[in-house]
């Protein structure tokens, strides 16, 4: 399986948010080191693995009722 690799501008592209708003606020507590990012060769850019996030979007929709915890845990709304 073939990945595709984003940098934060093309990521908010597709996600339709502003640069500051993944980085700020969805990095590290929605969007996961290890799962949906990593820093290739320990430098400071970040690479997003768009397979890993749409697949979270999928999962946790809203026509599921299920809401997505900060701490990885799912809240049965």
């Amino acid at each position: 399986m073939s990945q595709t690799y984003l940098t934060t501008e093309e990521l908010a592209t597709r996600m339709k948010y502003d640069v500051r708003t993944i980085r700020n606020r969805l990095k590290d507590s929605v969007l996961l080191e290890g799962i949906h990012y990593f820093r290739p060769f320990g430098g400071r850019k970040i690479l997003f693995i768009w397979e890993a996030i749409e697949e979270d979007m999928q999962k946790y929709s809203r026509t599921s009722g299920l809401v997505p915890m900060a701490g990885g845990g799912i809240c049965h709304g």
